[in-house]
């Protein structure tokens, strides 16, 4: 019995002993690993995305130096194209601090079992450098930055076509702002960023654009001008004036307000007026002894107002609407008509044959003898086409150096007109050449009457002569007489 507990004894001996060497082994080998683990990160350790499990300081950082290395910045346009810029070509690298080794010392190293599975991400701040020169110069060499790709922009902007205006619209294009992309590139690759995309405030862009507000509105505008139409109940035809003439009136500035061409719209008034207007006008005049002579001169005919009728026009074009009017004038003919104005109601005055004629709608109502102004004495009746201005009962006419009562006065001239002659006993022949009046159409009194009595204000007067003559008289002159001559030169 005492030789088997001395044996159990050293079996339990021996035993503590090797249990006892195991725990200083498991300690030391504990202890090891810790030590290990104070310069080496854990397994599953990732920096970045870059796995370091069990690599030292020294080793991590040249592997996060190796994956900086192959940094890579794509660019994408707004087109889809992309484009690719590496770390070698910009000097890009990883400029080492303490950052990893902070990392690594604040790993407790003592609880390397309960680390050693799973994976322990860590966020790296890597300090990294690159030429931003070389950046620049890349970005510059891009293809989009060549000038046989780039499509400048365009402004939206107003044509004239043959009908009118239209709208050209405004073109994007692909051109970017170089100094743009350049600094947004640099603020890319300082962060790390491995994309950047180009958006609408990286590229130039049209000042005008199709949905600008002024130019929509100045289209507008000109679209309401040119429906508009001015049709002219004028001469024997009329005259229309449309957007075929009126486009060519507008102007557009650069700010697209819209106005009209003065010049231009003052030329059309003129035309107007060198068309229809009569007054003093040339006219082949159908005599009551049936020949033809032809009269101008007088106060008679269509005159139209040019500035007025220039401010209408600029005042109703922009209206849009279809007008139906006659010109401004400042006078009236009877006939609308470019050649012959003076209708069928009118007094003829034969000076040569000094006999005057009364139509009314084309029927003579009245004819007589006359005695007209004294041509011996420079005081020959004014010829030409005027109309009756007023008429006047028992009334004094007064001259230099006379004094005559008349019942009856119906003026067509500057101080001259019909009225009866009670001193005159005979009428016609050729009284007037050394016995005529001082200008007035000298009339029998119950011709006179007659006349007085029919005879409307505003009606036609048409007198001539048959034969040249040449009248100085102040009359004449201011009555615009067709046979006027300016014998003093001025």
């Amino acid at each position: 019995m005492g030789k088997q507990k001395s044996a159990a004894k050293s079996i339990l001996i021996v035993l503590g002993i090797l249990t006892a060497f195991l725990l200083i082994a498991l300690l030391v080998c504990f202890f090891l690993t810790a030590s290990y683990y104070a310069k080496h990160f854990f397994p599953g350790t990732v920096l970045n995305g870059i796995a370091v499990d069990k690599l030292t300081v020294e080793e991590a950082e040249k592997k996060v130096a190796q994956e900086v290395a192959d940094y890579m910045l794509n660019i994408q346009t707004r087109d889809g194209e992309t484009y690719q810029i590496i770390g070698p070509d910009i000097a890009y690298a990883y400029d080492p601090g303490t950052e990893i080794s902070d990392i690594l010392n604040a790993q407790e190293n003592y609880k390397w079992i309960t680390q050693r599975k799973g994976t322990k991400a860590v966020d790296l701040e890597v300090s990294t450098s690159f030429d931003a020169d070389k950046l620049d110069e890349k970005v510059a060499g891009l293809p989009c930055f060549q000038k046989e790709n780039i499509t400048a922009p365009k402004d939206a902007y107003l044509k004239e076509t043959d009908k009118g205006y239209e709208l050209v619209a405004s073109v994007d294009g692909n051109k970017l702002k170089l100094a743009k992309v350049q600094k947004l590139a640099r603020k890319a690759v300082e962060a790390g960023e491995n994309e950047l995309k180009l958006t609408d405030a990286a590229y130039e862009k049209p000042n005008v654009t199709s949905d600008d507000e002024d130019l929509t509105k100045a289209l507008a505008n000109i679209n309401s001008y040119l429906n508009t139409t001015i049709k002219y109940d004028v001469g024997e035809n009329g005259e229309v004036l449309d957007n075929t003439m009126i486009k060519d009136w507008i102007t557009v500035a650069d700010d697209y307000s819209v106005t009209f061409d003065q010049e231009k719209v003052t030329s059309y008034v003129q035309y107007l007026a060198s068309k229809y207007n009569t007054y003093g006008d040339v006219r082949k005049f159908k005599t009551s002894k049936g020949d033809t002579v032809e009269i101008g001169g007088g106060d008679f005919g269509w005159v139209i107002d040019k500035e007025k009728e220039k401010a209408q026009i600029l005042s109703e074009i922009q209206s849009g609407k279809t007008i139906e009017r006659e010109p401004i004038f400042n006078q009236k003919g009877i006939v609308k008509s470019e050649s012959y104005d003076i209708g069928d109601t009118y007094v003829e005055i034969d000076y040569t044959n000094q006999h005057m004629y009364y139509y009314e709608k084309g029927e003579l109502k009245l004819d007589s003898d006359v005695v007209t102004g004294n041509i011996s004495l420079h005081n020959g009746s004014p010829d030409g086409i005027y109309k009756i201005v007023y008429k006047e009962r028992d009334t004094t006419l007064i001259g230099e150096d006379y004094q005559s009562e008349v019942k009856y006065f119906m003026v067509f001239a500057y101080n001259v007109g019909f009225h009866d002659a009670s001193w005159r006993s005979e009428f016609g022949e050729e009284i007037y050449k050394t016995s005529g009046s001082h200008g007035c159409i000298n009339m029998p009194e119950k011709k006179a009457e007659k006349l007085f009595q029919m005879l409307e204000t505003g009606t036609p007067v048409v007198a001539y002569y048959r034969e040249p003559v040449e009248l100085t008289a102040e009359n004449a002159r201011i009555s615009n007489a067709f046979s006027y001559v300016n014998r003093s030169g001025q």
